[in-house]
């Protein structure tokens, strides 16, 4: 009888010790997925902060584009003030497909090309799209890691248990943000 009952305490000491554990686990994943996210947020910021700028100085030169340049800093201004994981991707992708645009008006632009501080800008804005690309890459990794414990026999369970649930991949949702941008030299 001794034996009996030191196994099944023994068997529960695994159960809660596993229990503890994948808990653990979880709390660690949510707040690398967070800790990621932010990282990626604090780069498109940086992103945010440059675009005035470069509009400013292509706006000197495009000044028949202003409908165009509006539409980029109306975009990012939606991408500022966006709240929460879903929003902040949502207007992000849209504020991301603005950009085309405001390259291809810089393309018809030589003399524009040439000063000093849109290459600056320019080069500024093209070492920060590096960095949220291999953030966006990091994010979607831990994503990765976060889904599989929530979807994966047996962590499902505690997942359901405590509420997790699958995290969004940052990922291009529709076909507009897929196509080459088109320069025209009109």
């Amino acid at each position: 009888m001794i034996i009996v009952v030191g196994i099944i305490i023994l068997i529960i000491i695994i159960l809660v010790g596993y229990l503890i554990t994948s808990y653990n686990k979880f709390v660690q994943m949510k707040n690398k997925v967070e800790e990621s996210f932010s990282t990626m947020d604090v780069y498109l910021k940086k992103r945010y902060d440059l675009i005035p700028n470069l509009v400013a100085v292509v706006k000197g030169y495009a000044k028949h584009e202003s409908e165009t340049l509006e539409k980029v800093i109306s975009a990012r201004n939606l991408a500022v003030k966006s709240q929460g994981l879903e929003e902040k991707m949502t207007s992000e992708l849209n504020f991301q497909s603005m950009l085309g645009p405001l390259y291809a008006i810089s393309e018809q632009y030589p003399d524009l090309k040439a000063n000093v501080n849109f290459m600056t800008l320019q080069s500024e804005l093209k070492s920060i799209e590096s960095e949220i690309a291999n953030s966006r890459k990091y994010y979607n990794a831990v994503v990765v890691k976060f889904n599989n414990l929530v979807e994966m026999f047996p962590t499902n369970i505690i997942a359901n248990c405590f509420g997790y649930q699958k995290k969004p991949l940052y990922e291009i949702v529709d076909d507009v943000q897929r196509e080459n941008v088109r320069i025209s030299f009109d």
